[in-house]
């Protein structure tokens, strides 16, 4: 009777805890689905957006020619997408990406533009510049001009104040190249006219060169030497590098295009759009980067030539008007230079940014040294001063070296003067202990044993010379 009373007990325990779990379960999935549609009730009132998909072809073109940047993933308007290639250029001496992206593309483009020019006076201005470079007029373009035109962030200012020095020095490479004197805009979008300019990637100077293609048109890159930075070599190069982009094109967008990208993506680009070669056929098959970059080259083109019209000025500048160059035969430190034709250093920096160590290797070979009109006749009358100037102290280079035979673990004793003293180590002698009850120093001690540290066992025996 009390095995039939305590197994009835049991059951009705257990039982009872079934009961409870059970309703604790259905209390809990209660919860869950009333917070569920309260939350559901509250997304019906807030808008959504969403992007549309890209295409196959898109991603793999994005995929091949950009690197990823993660704030491109904002939600831009075409017009905003289409202005980002030259001012990305701009951004890279001028300003962090975040500062820059803020200013310029990060706002309605047309929206927040002050400029009120018609389009027919763009259009007509654009078509009186003669040039064999086409130089049409549309949408993208115009979103371009009035970035350009907004002097609110003084981009244009100071490449205006840089173009009165480098504009004639590129001109004049252009023109003994036989190529149109438009392409003088290349350098504005690419760098911003800033020699020292320096890509994520590693392109450097003002036409953006690469390492590998800048030493296959002839450009020296070295620990002291990088002419990707010298203006005159690197558009030479340049020159070279667009005949050759010409060549395969004979049309001057089309070699634009792919001074950006590289031809194998413009072809790829004319292959997608069934065989087209006019830019603007191929236009939406090619990176975002490149679809930008012709617009802007027609845009800078444009503002270099009417930036009075919108009453732009150029910025004040270090650099001189007038430079010239002289040969440099030997090794030579800018600090020579400045102390004796009395040139200032920034401004020595500036006239020969080649140079990354302020050292001329003219021992190599011979070298150039661009300087102020008005410091070359000093610099020719006073070579061989300027040479022998402080040169001990600037060029501190070993020539030579002795070099021991044969590889020791031990140092080599050297012999003292006087006559030597013989001790015998005593267990728990120490060197630094011995040299002070001789009055010698360690160095000494462990020269005169041919010691290399401070470690030495009981029984041997130290010569000290007194």
């Amino acid at each position: 009777m009390r095995k039939i009373l305590a197994c009835t007990l049991f059951l009705s325990i257990l039982l009872g805890c079934a009961t409870a779990t059970a309703q604790s379960r259905k209390e809990r999935r209660a919860k869950r689905k009333a917070k569920t549609e309260k939350q559901a009730s509250k997304s019906t009132h807030t808008p959504v957006s969403v992007k549309p998909e890209k295409t196959v072809t898109e991603k793999t073109t994005v995929q091949q020619t950009e690197p990823y940047c993660p704030e491109l993933n904002r939600n831009l308007t075409p017009a905003q997408i289409d202005s980002l290639v030259a001012l990305w250029r701009e951004k890279q001496t001028l300003q962090s990406y975040d500062t820059f992206f803020n200013d310029y593309i990060d706002i309605d483009s047309l929206a927040s533009s002050s400029d009120t020019t018609p389009d027919s006076v763009y259009a007509n201005r654009l078509r009186a510049l003669v040039s064999p470079v086409q130089l049409p007029f549309n949408p993208i373009v115009k979103n371009y001009i009035r970035r350009y035109v907004d002097t609110r962030y003084g981009t244009i200012n100071r490449v205006l104040s840089l173009s009165r020095y480098y504009f004639p020095l590129i001109e004049e490479e252009l023109i003994k190249a036989d190529l149109p004197v438009e392409l003088r805009a290349l350098p504005i979008i690419e760098s911003a006219l800033s020699t020292t300019a320096t890509s994520p990637m590693g392109a450097v100077g003002l036409w953006q060169f690469m390492p590998a293609t800048g030493k296959s048109y002839g450009l020296e890159i070295n620990s002291f030497v990088d002419e990707r930075r010298d203006p005159v070599q690197a558009t030479r190069a340049a020159c070279r590098y667009l005949k050759d982009l010409y060549s395969i094109y004979h049309d001057w967008t089309l070699a634009i295009a792919a001074y950006n990208c590289g031809p194998g993506t413009i072809n790829k680009a004319i292959r997608r759009a069934g065989g087209k070669t006019d830019y603007w056929d191929i236009y939406n098959y090619l990176p975002r980067e490149t679809r930008g970059y012709v617009p802007a080259f027609i845009a800078a083109n444009y503002i270099m030539s009417y930036y009075c019209k919108h009453n732009i000025c150029p910025m004040e500048t270090n650099i001189p008007a007038a430079t010239d160059t002289v040969q440099v035969s030997r090794n030579l430190h800018f600090e020579q230079v400045a102390d004796i034709c009395h040139v200032p250093m920034d401004e020595l920096k500036s006239l020969n940014p080649q140079y990354k160590r302020n050292i001329i290797p003219g021992n190599s070979k011979p070298q150039t040294l661009r300087l102020p009109m008005n410091a070359i006749s000093t610099f020719i009358d006073n070579q061989d001063t300027i040479y022998n100037h402080r040169q001990a102290e600037l060029f501190k280079n070993r020539r030579t070296v002795a070099v021991g035979n044969g590889r020791t673990t031990t140092s080599k004793a050297v012999a003292g003067t006087g006559k030597p003293t013989y001790y015998k180590i005593k267990k728990g002698d120490t060197l630094g202990g011995i040299a002070l009850r001789y009055g010698v120093s360690v160095s000494k001690l462990r020269s005169w044993n041919g010691l290399r540290g401070n470690n030495i066992r009981a029984g041997k025996t130290l010569k000290i010379y007194k």
